[in-house]
């Protein structure tokens, strides 16, 4: 078994580099570190093909709290190819994890 690859927190998430079963996890979880360094505006990429991904990714924010809005991404930006995620900040560091 190979050690765990540590993944960059920065505003993009590609899911292509994951197992789709690990997403019900993964998003809420990398949402939250992001919010952690102040990252509020996040892309995530979660490609074309069937809709099955998008629509998974979808129903997760719906579900999170502190996701303030999110929407497919525009032309330059993957199109229905990604979402964009606007997360709400902590209220005051006490909030902070």
């Amino acid at each position: 078994m190979s050690d765990p690859i540590e993944l960059p927190i920065d505003d993009t998430l590609d899911l292509h580099l994951f197992f789709p079963k690990d997403v019900k996890t993964l998003v809420p979880d990398y949402l939250e570190l992001c919010r952690e360094r102040d990252i509020l505006d996040v892309r995530i990429v979660h490609g074309k093909g069937t809709g099955a991904l998008r629509r998974t990714v979808h129903a997760i924010l719906d579900r999170l709290a502190f996701v303030h809005h999110y929407q497919l991404a525009g032309i330059d930006g993957g199109s229905w190819g990604a979402t964009l995620v606007k997360l709400s900040p902590f209220q005051n560091r006490e909030d902070a994890p």
